[in-house]
This record gives C-alpha cells, sequence and structure tokens, in this order.
C-alpha cells in the first residue's frame, strides 16, 4: 500500500472501536486499523457526533453485525493513498460519507440521497462500511476524497466541525422550505437537530414558533431565534398557532421530532396551503394515518426531506465556521469512546440539559 509523505510507523496496526455486533449491543474492541487503497486517505478521528439515525439502526436492529456506525466525522489526515494530491498528512477535516455520482437520473433531478452511489457508504473503520466514526481511525474510499471532505480551519474545533453533516441536512429541508420574510414557520421539536431548523429558519426573516416538552430547550430556541415557545402537553398549539395568523395557521410546518399524533396536530396548526415537511419519520414502521380531506380539499403540501445535498456542502460548513449560527451551543457531552453506550443511552433518553453527544475516540479516561 503506497503513502505519501507520512510516517507509516506512527499509524498503530489496531486500533479501538465501538463494534456493533447485533441485538443491540456494542462493544468497545480492539481491531486492526483500517488499510487505505490507491486515492484514499485514512483519517485519525478526532471527534464523532451521535446521531438518531444510528441509534435507531443499533436499537432495532436494522442492518447486519458486525458494523462501526458513527458518521458526523472531524480528525486528522493520518495517511494518504498514492494519487491523492487535494490532501496531506496533519490536515484537520471532516469527511461526509455519502457522496453521489452526479451523473445518473436522481443526480441530474438533484436527488442525491436517490443515487445509487450515494446510498453507498464510503467510509468505514472495517467490516462492512458505516460511516465508522466510532472508531480511532477511519478509511475514506475514493469517491468521498475526490468530492466530501472539507478541510477545518485553524481555530475551529473539532467538536464544532461535526456539526457540518447534520446541519447540512436541515439547510438542504430548510430551502425545499423555502420560508419567506413574512412567513409563520411553527418548528416542532427543539433537540439538536429542531434547533437547527429554528436557527436556519431565522435567517429567513420569518416568525418562529417552536415546542418542546423540556422547557431548557425552549430556552435555547428563544436565543436561537424563536418568537414563540410552547410545551405541546400544556398548550393547544394548533390554537395558540393561529391566534397569532388571524385564524389561519402556519405557513410551513417542520416536523423535527417523532411521537404519536404530531403529524396530526402539525396538519392542524397548518394553513390551507401551507406545506407541512415530515423530516424525523425516517422509521419503516411509522405509520401517518391523516384525513384525506385536510390534505387536498386543504391544497396542504406534506412532504419529505433526508440526508445531505452536496450542493450545499460548502455553504454549510461555511455557516458552521463562521460563527453565524450559534450550533457550538448546541454540544451537551463530549465523551471518551469506553463510554459510548452512555452517551447512546443519553441521546435515546435525553435529560432537561443534554442536546449533542460527541464521542472523543483518542481520550480515553
Amino acid at each position: 500500500m503506497p503513502i505519501a509523505e507520512f510516517d507509516a510507523t506512527a499509524i498503530p496496526d489496531t486500533m479501538h472501536a465501538a463494534v456493533y455486533r447485533g441485538l443491540s449491543v456494542v462493544n468497545v474492541e480492539e481491531i486492526p486499523t483500517p488499510a487505505i487503497q490507491p486515492g484514499e486517505i485514512l483519517i485519525r478521528v478526532e471527534a464523532c457526533g451521535i446521531c438518531h439515525t444510528d441509534l435507531k439502526k443499533i436499537e432495532y436492529n436494522l442492518l447486519a453485525p458486525p458494523r462501526v456506525y458513527g458518521h458526523e466525522t472531524a480528525g486528522v489526515v493520518a495517511a494518504v493513498g498514492a494519487g491523492v494530491t487535494k490532501f496531506r498528512p496533519g490536515d484537520r477535516v471532516l469527511a461526509f460519507h455519502h457522496i453521489p455520482c452526479l451523473e445518473c437520473f436522481y443526480c441530474q433531478h438533484k436527488l442525491y440521497a436517490q443515487c445509487p452511489v450515494y446510498k453507498r457508504v464510503g467510509i468505514t473503520a472495517g467490516f462492512e462500511p458505516a460511516g465508522g466514526g466510532f472508531s480511532q481511525y477511519v478509511r475514506v474510499m475514493d469517491w468521498i476524497v475526490e468530492r466530501g471532505v472539507e478541510k477545518i480551519p485553524e481555530g475551529i474545533s473539532f467538536e464544532r466541525a461535526t456539526l457540518v453533516e447534520p446541519l447540512n441536512t436541515c439547510l438542504k429541508a430548510v430551502a425545499q422550505c423555502d420560508p419567506q420574510p413574512e412567513d409563520f414557520v411553527l418548528v416542532m421539536g427543539q433537540g439538536p437537530i429542531g434547533l437547527m431548523f429554528t436557527m436556519l429558519a431565522n435567517r429567513t426573516g420569518a416568525r418562529i414558533a417552536a415546542t418542546d416538552t423540556m422547557a431548557e430547550r425552549l430556552e435555547i430556541a428563544g436565543r436561537c431565534g424563536a418568537g414563540f415557545m410552547w410545551n405541546p402537553l400544556g398548550r393547544d398549539v394548533a390554537a395558540e398557532v393561529k391566534r397569532l395568523t388571524e385564524g389561519r395557521g402556519a405557513d410551513i410546518v417542520i416536523v423535527a421530532a417523532s411521537a404519536k399524533g404530531i403529524v396530526n396536530q402539525a396538519i392542524a396548526s397548518s394553513r390551507p396551503g401551507a406545506r407541512i415537511l415530515l423530516f424525523a419519520q425516517t422509521s419503516a414502521t411509522e405509520k401517518i394515518e391523516a384525513s384525506g380531506a385536510d390534505i387536498c380539499v386543504g391544497e396542504r403540501t406534506l412532504f419529505g426531506c433526508y440526508s445531505a445535498s452536496v450542493d450545499l456542502q460548502k455553504e454549510s460548513a461555511r455557516l458552521v465556521f463562521s460563527g453565524e449560527l450559534p450550533v457550538e451551543e448546541l454540544i451537551s457531552h463530549r465523551l471518551p469512546l469506553e463510554k459510548i453506550r452512555a452517551g447512546f443511552d443519553l441521546a435515546l433518553h435525553p435529560e432537561p440539559k443534554s442536546l449533542k453527544i460527541i464521542v472523543q475516540p483518542q481520550r480515553w479516561s
């Protein structure tokens, strides 16, 4: 394996990784450090965010083991394969695990998440590629190196850089919603993703309302741009929205949480002709029942948005790195790899002050 401009003896033969073994079990194990091929790079992972997409795969055993999950990855280039000229060892980078071909039918229609190449995971710590960020090193494959790796400016923490990928997914969705300055936007759920939606919608000049069951998250939503914050368990959200919109309802509703009845609440809170975005409804087992008349006669648009857009990669990085959005306020916990199970449990059962949880694989307590 040719390696350029790097002392290969600095890379250990083995590393620690959180390996999914099936039946919702994840063990921190010692496994071989992945070997790279021409056109690829090896990243020493310094930080990786815990995302509910990975948690669903683990908790509901959606994919066959063994795998190493984790896709919000930032670190340092440890080695480069033959032919790589864009990066060199020592570069601080973040990497997207999905990148489209830009040539197929779906790419031509900018439906990148439906591209067959996009659906292939291009980063691995070993085993079947699954992102690999919950490990000390990851192998980044050639098509990802070509278009899916961004350099991290000096002075920006690795933890902050992990937020570029999730922000991209929200930026893509907000672009589809296209809020206008006079619009009333309801963001349902104020976890890390919901708060990103609140930040991004606020940039458009729209009026923002936010709902969540945790008072602490509603307080942060106010700092992120929401003008109205409600606990849906204690308020009639639809009535409140209509009171603020001359009886019409919200122009746009973003459903950034998954809970029984939340889509019906979104429809009830929206005006005729509104756009309702489903963002958190990613499970094939989650069923939605709605009145046909609410959609058809009410002329509402109910649509989904999933994953990141390569077209927005540079802009999402700029927004995170520039400080234009207060994204670092979302990071509540930084945990060593050996405590990743505690991080999973906290993400699945959040406490009042828990938001984004970051794993630091090089840290060992």
